[in-house]
Protein backbone atom coordinates (compact mmCIF):
# COMPACT_ATOMS: atom_id res chain seq x y z
CA UNK A 1 0.00 0.00 0.00
CA UNK A 2 1.15 3.73 -0.71
CA UNK A 3 2.87 5.68 2.03
CA UNK A 4 0.61 9.05 2.31
CA UNK A 5 1.77 12.32 3.29
CA UNK A 6 0.21 12.28 6.91
CA UNK A 7 1.93 9.09 7.44
CA UNK A 8 5.73 10.47 6.37
CA UNK A 9 4.88 13.35 8.87
CA UNK A 10 3.94 11.22 11.74
CA UNK A 11 7.38 9.39 10.76
CA UNK A 12 9.31 13.17 10.89
CA UNK A 13 7.63 13.63 14.27
CA UNK A 14 8.43 10.37 15.82
CA UNK A 15 12.09 10.34 15.01
CA UNK A 16 12.87 13.68 16.07
CA UNK A 17 11.28 13.02 19.59
CA UNK A 18 13.58 9.43 20.25
CA UNK A 19 15.89 8.95 17.42
CA UNK A 20 14.81 6.06 16.68
CA UNK A 21 14.17 4.62 13.03
CA UNK A 22 12.55 1.55 14.28
CA UNK A 23 10.18 3.14 16.80
CA UNK A 24 8.82 5.97 14.28
CA UNK A 25 8.08 3.68 11.79
CA UNK A 26 6.37 1.35 13.78
CA UNK A 27 4.11 4.46 15.10
CA UNK A 28 3.70 6.01 11.37
CA UNK A 29 2.67 2.66 10.13
CA UNK A 30 5.58 1.73 7.63
CA UNK A 31 8.45 -0.59 7.05
CA UNK A 32 11.39 0.40 8.31
CA UNK A 33 13.49 0.34 5.53
CA UNK A 34 10.87 2.82 3.65
CA UNK A 35 11.18 5.00 6.60
CA UNK A 36 14.76 5.22 6.33
CA UNK A 37 14.67 6.04 2.72
CA UNK A 38 12.01 8.56 3.88
CA UNK A 39 13.75 10.34 7.01
CA UNK A 40 17.12 10.48 4.66
CA UNK A 41 15.70 12.25 1.44
CA UNK A 42 13.54 14.30 4.17
CA UNK A 43 10.39 14.66 0.78
CA UNK A 44 7.17 13.76 1.37
CA UNK A 45 5.36 11.17 -1.34
CA UNK A 46 3.51 14.06 -3.28
CA UNK A 47 7.45 15.80 -3.72
CA UNK A 48 8.53 12.67 -4.88
CA UNK A 49 6.33 12.28 -7.98
CA UNK A 50 6.94 13.31 -11.42
CA UNK A 51 5.30 13.99 -14.28
CA UNK A 52 4.86 10.51 -16.69
CA UNK A 53 6.90 11.22 -20.20
CA UNK A 54 6.10 8.14 -21.17
CA UNK A 55 3.30 6.63 -23.68
CA UNK A 56 1.52 3.86 -22.15
CA UNK A 57 0.20 2.64 -25.71
CA UNK A 58 1.60 3.08 -29.19
CA UNK A 59 0.46 6.59 -30.91
CA UNK A 60 -1.91 5.38 -33.79
CA UNK A 61 -1.32 9.21 -35.56
CA UNK A 62 2.73 9.35 -35.30
CA UNK A 63 2.99 8.12 -38.73
CA UNK A 64 1.38 10.87 -40.05
CA UNK A 65 1.22 13.50 -37.69
CA UNK A 66 4.05 15.39 -40.04
CA UNK A 67 1.52 15.84 -42.02
CA UNK A 68 -1.19 16.66 -39.63
CA UNK A 69 1.55 19.42 -38.02
CA UNK A 70 1.94 21.28 -41.74
CA UNK A 71 -1.83 21.32 -41.76
CA UNK A 72 -1.77 23.77 -38.19
CA UNK A 73 1.08 25.24 -39.43
CA UNK A 74 -1.23 26.88 -42.31
CA UNK A 75 -4.62 26.93 -40.82
CA UNK A 76 -4.01 27.07 -36.45
CA UNK A 77 -7.53 27.08 -36.38
CA UNK A 78 -8.37 23.66 -37.85
CA UNK A 79 -10.06 21.38 -35.57
CA UNK A 80 -8.98 17.98 -34.43
CA UNK A 81 -12.47 16.51 -35.71
CA UNK A 82 -11.87 17.97 -39.37
CA UNK A 83 -8.30 16.55 -39.39
CA UNK A 84 -9.53 13.43 -38.32
CA UNK A 85 -12.02 12.96 -41.26
CA UNK A 86 -9.07 14.01 -43.62
CA UNK A 87 -7.03 11.19 -42.39
CA UNK A 88 -9.69 8.91 -42.55
CA UNK A 89 -9.99 10.05 -46.63
CA UNK A 90 -6.65 10.01 -46.99
CA UNK A 91 -5.67 6.85 -45.12
CA UNK A 92 -8.83 4.34 -45.66
CA UNK A 93 -9.22 1.94 -43.20
CA UNK A 94 -6.01 3.13 -41.00
CA UNK A 95 -7.43 4.83 -38.20
CA UNK A 96 -10.93 4.01 -36.14
CA UNK A 97 -13.59 6.12 -35.00
CA UNK A 98 -12.52 5.96 -31.30
CA UNK A 99 -9.17 7.27 -31.91
CA UNK A 100 -10.96 10.66 -32.56
CA UNK A 101 -9.90 11.61 -28.55
CA UNK A 102 -6.09 10.87 -29.52
CA UNK A 103 -5.70 13.08 -31.92
CA UNK A 104 -7.70 15.58 -30.17
CA UNK A 105 -5.19 15.56 -27.24
CA UNK A 106 -2.25 15.76 -29.99
CA UNK A 107 -3.87 19.07 -31.10
CA UNK A 108 -4.44 20.34 -27.97
CA UNK A 109 -0.34 19.94 -27.04
CA UNK A 110 0.42 21.29 -30.52
CA UNK A 111 -1.54 24.42 -29.76
CA UNK A 112 -0.15 24.87 -26.31
CA UNK A 113 3.50 24.30 -27.84
CA UNK A 114 3.69 25.61 -31.32
CA UNK A 115 0.13 27.62 -32.17
CA UNK A 116 -0.50 31.23 -32.03
CA UNK A 117 -0.79 33.41 -29.70
CA UNK A 118 -4.45 34.19 -27.88
CA UNK A 119 -6.28 37.39 -27.43
CA UNK A 120 -5.20 38.79 -23.72
CA UNK A 121 -8.44 39.95 -21.72
CA UNK A 122 -7.34 43.23 -19.46
CA UNK A 123 -9.32 43.99 -16.38
CA UNK A 124 -10.58 47.33 -16.57
CA UNK A 125 -9.96 50.01 -13.24
CA UNK A 126 -13.98 51.35 -13.47
CA UNK A 127 -14.16 54.76 -11.80
CA UNK A 128 -17.57 55.87 -10.27
CA UNK A 129 -20.02 57.94 -12.17
CA UNK A 130 -18.34 57.65 -15.22
CA UNK A 131 -19.75 54.46 -17.28
CA UNK A 132 -23.33 52.92 -18.08
CA UNK A 133 -23.45 49.83 -20.80
CA UNK A 134 -26.74 49.36 -22.55
CA UNK A 135 -27.62 45.95 -24.12
CA UNK A 136 -30.51 44.58 -25.75
CA UNK A 137 -30.83 40.37 -24.74
CA UNK A 138 -33.77 38.08 -25.60
CA UNK A 139 -36.30 36.69 -22.57
CA UNK A 140 -37.94 34.42 -25.13
CA UNK A 141 -36.32 31.19 -23.14
CA UNK A 142 -38.10 32.15 -19.67
CA UNK A 143 -41.48 31.10 -21.69
CA UNK A 144 -43.47 34.16 -20.61
CA UNK A 145 -47.14 34.02 -21.20
CA UNK A 146 -50.00 36.78 -20.88
CA UNK A 147 -53.29 35.20 -19.98
CA UNK A 148 -51.83 31.93 -21.21
CA UNK A 149 -50.42 33.42 -24.71
CA UNK A 150 -46.46 33.54 -25.54
CA UNK A 151 -45.21 36.59 -25.30
CA UNK A 152 -41.97 37.10 -27.11
CA UNK A 153 -40.00 40.09 -25.92
CA UNK A 154 -36.62 41.73 -25.40
CA UNK A 155 -34.93 43.20 -22.54
CA UNK A 156 -33.38 47.04 -22.83
CA UNK A 157 -30.89 46.25 -20.18
CA UNK A 158 -28.13 49.32 -18.79
CA UNK A 159 -25.52 48.44 -15.81
CA UNK A 160 -23.27 51.38 -14.29
CA UNK A 161 -19.93 49.13 -14.44
CA UNK A 162 -18.61 50.71 -11.30
CA UNK A 163 -20.98 49.43 -8.83
CA UNK A 164 -23.17 46.98 -10.94
CA UNK A 165 -26.24 48.78 -10.54
CA UNK A 166 -29.03 47.96 -13.07
CA UNK A 167 -32.28 48.84 -14.25
CA UNK A 168 -34.27 47.68 -17.57
CA UNK A 169 -37.52 48.27 -19.50
CA UNK A 170 -39.31 45.55 -21.92
CA UNK A 171 -39.07 46.18 -25.52
CA UNK A 172 -39.99 44.05 -29.15
CA UNK A 173 -37.27 45.51 -31.39
CA UNK A 174 -33.25 46.58 -31.33
CA UNK A 175 -35.07 50.34 -32.36
CA UNK A 176 -33.80 53.62 -31.40
CA UNK A 177 -37.07 53.87 -29.38
CA UNK A 178 -36.56 51.28 -27.22
CA UNK A 179 -33.14 52.34 -26.62
CA UNK A 180 -34.15 55.96 -26.01
CA UNK A 181 -37.41 54.42 -23.95
CA UNK A 182 -34.35 52.23 -21.91
CA UNK A 183 -31.92 54.76 -21.47
CA UNK A 184 -34.66 57.10 -20.27
CA UNK A 185 -36.36 54.95 -17.88
CA UNK A 186 -33.01 54.60 -16.57
CA UNK A 187 -31.86 58.01 -16.08
CA UNK A 188 -35.12 58.38 -14.08
CA UNK A 189 -34.48 55.96 -11.56
CA UNK A 190 -30.97 57.17 -11.12
CA UNK A 191 -32.01 60.88 -10.61
CA UNK A 192 -28.39 61.32 -11.96
CA UNK A 193 -26.83 61.51 -15.42
CA UNK A 194 -23.53 59.54 -16.18
CA UNK A 195 -20.55 60.61 -18.34
CA UNK A 196 -20.21 58.18 -21.04
CA UNK A 197 -22.81 55.62 -22.43
CA UNK A 198 -21.30 52.48 -23.99
CA UNK A 199 -23.42 50.66 -26.68
CA UNK A 200 -22.30 47.70 -28.92
CA UNK A 201 -23.06 48.14 -32.67
CA UNK A 202 -26.42 47.81 -32.93
CA UNK A 203 -28.32 49.65 -35.52
CA UNK A 204 -30.13 51.47 -32.98
CA UNK A 205 -26.61 53.37 -32.28
CA UNK A 206 -24.65 52.95 -34.91
CA UNK A 207 -24.73 52.45 -38.74
CA UNK A 208 -22.73 50.68 -41.63
CA UNK A 209 -21.44 54.40 -42.99
CA UNK A 210 -18.05 55.26 -42.30
CA UNK A 211 -16.25 52.93 -39.93
CA UNK A 212 -13.00 54.98 -38.52
CA UNK A 213 -9.16 53.34 -38.13
CA UNK A 214 -9.92 51.39 -34.54
CA UNK A 215 -12.86 49.50 -36.21
CA UNK A 216 -16.00 51.37 -34.88
CA UNK A 217 -18.99 52.76 -36.88
CA UNK A 218 -20.74 56.51 -37.20
CA UNK A 219 -23.25 56.77 -34.70
CA UNK A 220 -26.67 57.49 -36.24
CA UNK A 221 -27.48 61.12 -35.97
CA UNK A 222 -30.94 60.81 -34.07
CA UNK A 223 -28.86 58.74 -31.43
CA UNK A 224 -26.32 61.76 -31.12
CA UNK A 225 -29.16 63.75 -30.38
CA UNK A 226 -30.38 62.16 -27.62
CA UNK A 227 -26.90 61.89 -25.94
CA UNK A 228 -26.28 65.71 -26.97
CA UNK A 229 -29.96 66.26 -24.77
CA UNK A 230 -28.82 64.89 -21.83
CA UNK A 231 -25.06 65.55 -22.16
CA UNK A 232 -23.61 62.31 -22.62
CA UNK A 233 -20.70 61.11 -24.21
CA UNK A 234 -21.90 58.16 -26.82
CA UNK A 235 -18.83 55.52 -26.88
CA UNK A 236 -19.26 52.36 -28.60
CA UNK A 237 -17.39 48.86 -28.68
CA UNK A 238 -14.89 48.01 -32.22
CA UNK A 239 -16.74 45.65 -34.33
CA UNK A 240 -17.14 42.15 -33.39
CA UNK A 241 -15.62 43.06 -29.61
CA UNK A 242 -18.59 42.34 -27.23
CA UNK A 243 -16.37 41.70 -24.86
CA UNK A 244 -15.35 45.27 -24.46
CA UNK A 245 -19.15 45.87 -23.03
CA UNK A 246 -18.87 42.84 -20.85
CA UNK A 247 -20.34 44.60 -18.25
CA UNK A 248 -23.42 44.20 -19.67
CA UNK A 249 -22.94 41.17 -21.01
CA UNK A 250 -22.59 39.43 -18.23
CA UNK A 251 -25.62 41.20 -16.00
CA UNK A 252 -27.87 40.03 -18.80
CA UNK A 253 -27.45 36.38 -18.35
CA UNK A 254 -26.99 36.56 -14.35
CA UNK A 255 -30.06 38.35 -14.68
CA UNK A 256 -32.56 36.13 -16.44
CA UNK A 257 -31.03 33.13 -14.47
CA UNK A 258 -32.13 35.54 -11.54
CA UNK A 259 -35.43 35.67 -13.13
CA UNK A 260 -35.71 32.12 -13.80
CA UNK A 261 -35.40 31.57 -10.39
CA UNK A 262 -38.20 34.24 -9.28
CA UNK A 263 -40.48 32.43 -11.31
CA UNK A 264 -39.72 28.97 -9.44
CA UNK A 265 -40.17 30.48 -6.81
CA UNK A 266 -43.40 32.23 -7.72
CA UNK A 267 -45.05 28.69 -9.06
CA UNK A 268 -45.56 29.53 -13.03
CA UNK A 269 -44.53 32.04 -15.61
CA UNK A 270 -47.96 33.12 -16.52
CA UNK A 271 -48.88 36.95 -15.86
CA UNK A 272 -52.40 38.17 -16.24
CA UNK A 273 -51.31 41.88 -17.63
CA UNK A 274 -48.11 43.06 -19.23
CA UNK A 275 -47.99 45.20 -16.19
CA UNK A 276 -48.43 42.64 -13.85
CA UNK A 277 -44.88 41.62 -15.98
CA UNK A 278 -43.37 44.86 -15.64
CA UNK A 279 -43.74 45.29 -11.43
CA UNK A 280 -42.44 41.87 -11.41
CA UNK A 281 -39.45 42.48 -13.39
CA UNK A 282 -38.79 45.64 -11.34
CA UNK A 283 -39.12 44.27 -7.97
CA UNK A 284 -36.33 41.83 -8.76
CA UNK A 285 -33.96 44.79 -10.49
CA UNK A 286 -35.14 46.59 -6.59
CA UNK A 287 -33.73 43.29 -4.66
CA UNK A 288 -30.71 43.11 -6.66
CA UNK A 289 -29.39 46.84 -6.45
CA UNK A 290 -30.23 46.78 -2.79
CA UNK A 291 -27.04 44.49 -2.57
CA UNK A 292 -24.91 46.99 -3.82
CA UNK A 293 -26.26 50.24 -2.24
CA UNK A 294 -22.27 51.05 -1.15
CA UNK A 295 -20.86 51.37 -4.55
CA UNK A 296 -24.26 53.11 -5.73
CA UNK A 297 -23.96 56.10 -3.19
CA UNK A 298 -20.60 56.48 -4.75
CA UNK A 299 -21.95 56.87 -8.02
CA UNK A 300 -24.24 59.35 -7.25
CA UNK A 301 -21.98 61.45 -5.64
CA UNK A 302 -20.19 61.89 -8.70
CA UNK A 303 -22.58 61.66 -11.14
CA UNK A 304 -24.51 65.07 -12.39
CA UNK A 305 -28.40 65.70 -11.32
CA UNK A 306 -30.89 65.21 -14.05
CA UNK A 307 -32.16 68.56 -14.58
CA UNK A 308 -33.53 68.20 -18.35
CA UNK A 309 -36.78 67.04 -19.05
CA UNK A 310 -37.11 63.49 -21.04
CA UNK A 311 -37.65 63.32 -24.73
CA UNK A 312 -41.12 62.20 -26.25
CA UNK A 313 -40.95 58.57 -26.13
CA UNK A 314 -42.26 58.30 -29.99
CA UNK A 315 -40.90 59.64 -33.61
CA UNK A 316 -43.64 61.88 -35.43
CA UNK A 317 -44.06 61.85 -38.86
CA UNK A 318 -46.99 62.18 -41.85
CA UNK A 319 -48.57 60.10 -44.15
CA UNK A 320 -51.27 60.71 -46.82
CA UNK A 321 -53.61 57.86 -47.03
CA UNK A 322 -54.47 56.38 -49.89
CA UNK A 323 -57.31 55.31 -51.72
CA UNK A 324 -56.73 51.86 -50.58
CA UNK A 325 -57.29 53.28 -47.08
CA UNK A 326 -53.78 52.78 -46.16
CA UNK A 327 -50.79 54.87 -44.72
CA UNK A 328 -47.09 53.71 -44.45
CA UNK A 329 -45.23 54.03 -41.19
CA UNK A 330 -41.58 52.78 -41.33
CA UNK A 331 -42.00 50.90 -44.38
CA UNK A 332 -45.08 49.26 -42.67
CA UNK A 333 -48.84 49.60 -44.22
CA UNK A 334 -51.32 50.43 -41.72
CA UNK A 335 -54.80 50.03 -42.88
CA UNK A 336 -57.38 53.36 -41.60
CA UNK A 337 -60.82 54.36 -41.46
CA UNK A 338 -61.90 55.34 -45.22
CA UNK A 339 -63.22 58.95 -44.39
CA UNK A 340 -59.57 59.59 -44.23
CA UNK A 341 -59.19 58.81 -47.29
CA UNK A 342 -56.67 61.38 -49.39
CA UNK A 343 -55.35 63.45 -46.06
CA UNK A 344 -52.30 63.40 -44.72
CA UNK A 345 -52.09 63.08 -40.91
CA UNK A 346 -49.85 63.02 -38.62
CA UNK A 347 -48.48 59.95 -36.84
CA UNK A 348 -46.50 58.98 -33.62
CA UNK A 349 -44.55 55.98 -33.73
CA UNK A 350 -44.05 54.16 -30.27
CA UNK A 351 -42.08 51.24 -29.72
CA UNK A 352 -45.39 49.49 -28.76
CA UNK A 353 -48.25 51.41 -31.14
CA UNK A 354 -48.78 53.53 -33.97
CA UNK A 355 -50.99 56.45 -32.94
CA UNK A 356 -52.91 58.40 -36.08
CA UNK A 357 -53.86 62.38 -36.05
CA UNK A 358 -55.75 64.48 -37.80
CA UNK A 359 -55.63 68.58 -36.90
CA UNK A 360 -54.36 67.44 -33.52
CA UNK A 361 -57.49 64.99 -32.64
CA UNK A 362 -56.62 61.48 -31.97
CA UNK A 363 -58.28 59.12 -34.37
CA UNK A 364 -57.08 55.82 -33.68
CA UNK A 365 -54.13 53.72 -31.84
CA UNK A 366 -52.73 50.72 -33.84
CA UNK A 367 -50.55 47.76 -32.63
CA UNK A 368 -47.20 48.85 -34.45
CA UNK A 369 -45.89 46.04 -36.10
CA UNK A 370 -42.41 44.53 -35.39
CA UNK A 371 -40.35 41.57 -37.04
CA UNK A 372 -41.46 40.44 -40.83
CA UNK A 373 -44.65 41.28 -40.68
CA UNK A 374 -45.26 44.18 -43.48
CA UNK A 375 -49.06 45.50 -43.11
CA UNK A 376 -51.92 44.81 -40.87
CA UNK A 377 -55.61 45.58 -42.14
CA UNK A 378 -58.31 46.14 -39.87
CA UNK A 379 -61.41 44.32 -41.74
CA UNK A 380 -63.77 47.16 -39.88
CA UNK A 381 -62.00 49.58 -41.92
CA UNK A 382 -63.04 48.24 -44.72
CA UNK A 383 -66.14 46.00 -44.44
CA UNK A 384 -68.45 48.91 -45.87
CA UNK A 385 -66.40 49.08 -48.65
CA UNK A 386 -66.18 45.08 -49.46
CA UNK A 387 -69.90 45.06 -49.05
CA UNK A 388 -70.44 47.53 -51.93
CA UNK A 389 -68.07 45.90 -54.15
CA UNK A 390 -68.30 42.23 -53.02
CA UNK A 391 -66.25 41.29 -56.09
CA UNK A 392 -63.10 42.38 -55.18
CA UNK A 393 -63.13 40.05 -52.21
CA UNK A 394 -61.99 36.93 -53.71
CA UNK A 395 -58.50 38.82 -55.30
CA UNK A 396 -58.16 41.47 -52.74
CA UNK A 397 -54.31 41.55 -51.91
CA UNK A 398 -54.69 41.43 -48.31
CA UNK A 399 -57.62 39.08 -48.30
CA UNK A 400 -56.00 36.91 -45.45
CA UNK A 401 -56.04 40.15 -43.13
CA UNK A 402 -59.79 39.73 -42.86
CA UNK A 403 -60.00 36.42 -41.28
CA UNK A 404 -60.17 37.44 -37.38
CA UNK A 405 -60.02 34.48 -35.99
CA UNK A 406 -59.48 30.67 -37.40
CA UNK A 407 -63.14 30.22 -36.56
CA UNK A 408 -63.74 32.92 -39.59
CA UNK A 409 -61.38 30.95 -41.85
CA UNK A 410 -63.19 27.95 -41.62
CA UNK A 411 -66.70 29.79 -41.92
CA UNK A 412 -65.14 30.87 -45.59
CA UNK A 413 -63.79 27.62 -46.01
CA UNK A 414 -67.32 25.97 -45.75
CA UNK A 415 -69.29 28.31 -47.62
CA UNK A 416 -67.13 28.24 -50.38
CA UNK A 417 -67.10 24.32 -50.66
CA UNK A 418 -71.41 24.55 -50.71
CA UNK A 419 -71.73 27.56 -52.61
CA UNK A 420 -70.96 29.99 -55.81
CA UNK A 421 -67.64 32.04 -55.38
CA UNK A 422 -69.49 35.37 -55.24
CA UNK A 423 -73.06 33.91 -53.15
CA UNK A 424 -70.18 32.62 -50.40
CA UNK A 425 -68.04 36.16 -50.62
CA UNK A 426 -71.25 37.82 -50.28
CA UNK A 427 -72.57 35.69 -47.09
CA UNK A 428 -69.03 35.72 -45.58
CA UNK A 429 -68.64 39.52 -45.87
CA UNK A 430 -72.01 40.21 -44.57
CA UNK A 431 -70.88 38.24 -41.47
CA UNK A 432 -68.16 39.91 -41.18
CA UNK A 433 -70.17 43.20 -40.86
CA UNK A 434 -71.79 41.94 -38.63
CA UNK A 435 -69.10 40.97 -36.14
CA UNK A 436 -67.89 44.95 -37.13
CA UNK A 437 -71.22 46.52 -35.91
CA UNK A 438 -71.63 44.45 -32.74
CA UNK A 439 -69.44 42.13 -31.03
CA UNK A 440 -66.39 39.63 -32.67
CA UNK A 441 -66.81 37.38 -29.87
CA UNK A 442 -70.92 36.78 -30.37
CA UNK A 443 -70.68 35.84 -33.80
CA UNK A 444 -67.70 33.47 -33.17
CA UNK A 445 -69.69 31.76 -30.79
CA UNK A 446 -72.39 31.73 -33.30
CA UNK A 447 -70.30 29.87 -36.25
CA UNK A 448 -68.72 27.66 -33.86
CA UNK A 449 -72.24 26.49 -32.50
CA UNK A 450 -73.06 26.19 -36.92
CA UNK A 451 -70.05 24.39 -37.10
CA UNK A 452 -70.85 21.68 -34.15
CA UNK A 453 -74.48 20.89 -35.51
CA UNK A 454 -72.95 20.41 -38.93
CA UNK A 455 -75.18 23.14 -40.37
CA UNK A 456 -73.88 25.46 -43.41
CA UNK A 457 -72.86 28.95 -41.98
CA UNK A 458 -75.26 30.98 -44.38
CA UNK A 459 -75.90 34.80 -43.38
CA UNK A 460 -79.62 33.87 -42.79
CA UNK A 461 -78.97 31.60 -40.65
CA UNK A 462 -76.41 33.27 -38.59
CA UNK A 463 -79.22 35.51 -37.96
CA UNK A 464 -81.63 33.04 -36.80
CA UNK A 465 -79.37 31.99 -34.33
CA UNK A 466 -78.55 35.68 -33.18
CA UNK A 467 -79.86 36.41 -30.03
CA UNK A 468 -83.06 38.55 -30.11
CA UNK A 469 -83.78 40.96 -27.13
CA UNK A 470 -87.23 39.74 -24.84
CA UNK A 471 -89.81 41.83 -25.48
CA UNK A 472 -91.98 43.16 -22.48
CA UNK A 473 -94.75 45.57 -22.37
CA UNK A 474 -94.29 48.39 -20.14
CA UNK A 475 -96.89 47.68 -16.66
CA UNK A 476 -99.06 50.34 -16.79
CA UNK A 477 -100.62 52.23 -13.30
CA UNK A 478 -104.61 52.39 -13.69
CA UNK A 479 -105.03 56.47 -12.89
CA UNK A 480 -107.03 57.26 -9.83
CA UNK A 481 -108.89 60.79 -10.27
CA UNK A 482 -109.59 62.37 -6.83
CA UNK A 483 -112.55 64.34 -7.70
CA UNK A 484 -112.57 66.36 -4.69
CA UNK A 485 -109.63 68.70 -6.23
CA UNK A 486 -112.38 69.89 -9.17
CA UNK A 487 -114.20 70.85 -6.48
CA UNK A 488 -111.31 73.33 -4.59
CA UNK A 489 -110.33 74.35 -8.20
CA UNK A 490 -114.03 75.92 -8.74
CA UNK A 491 -114.44 77.18 -5.53
CA UNK A 492 -110.95 79.04 -5.71
CA UNK A 493 -112.76 80.38 -9.50
CA UNK A 494 -115.78 81.61 -8.22
CA UNK A 495 -113.91 83.48 -5.14
CA UNK A 496 -112.28 85.26 -7.71
CA UNK A 497 -115.15 86.35 -9.97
Amino acid sequence: MAVTDQQVRKLFMEHQKTGFIGMAAMKAGMNRKTASGYIESGELPSERKTARDWRTKPDPFESVWPKVEAKLGVAPELEAKALFEWLTEQYPGLFQEGQVRTLQRRVQQWRVLHGPGKEIYFQQDHKPGVRLSTDFTHMNELGITIRGERFDHLLCHSVLSYSNWEWGVICHSESLLSLRKGLQATLVQLGHVPLEHWTDHSTAATHEVGPDENGRRDFNLRYLEVMRHFSITPRTTQVDAPNENGDVESANGAFKRRVKQHLLLRGNSDFDTLDAYRLFLEGIFLKVNKLRNQQFLEELSAMRPLEVELLPEYTEGKSRVSKWSMIQVDRKVYSVPSRLIGQTVRTRRYEEHVEVYVAGLLQLSIPRLTGDKKHTINYRHVIGALLRKPGAFSEYRFREDLFPSLVFRRTYDRLCETLPQRTADLDYLRILNQAAITMEADVERILLELEAKGLTPRWNLVMEFWPQPAIELPHLQALQVELGSYDELIDCVEVVI
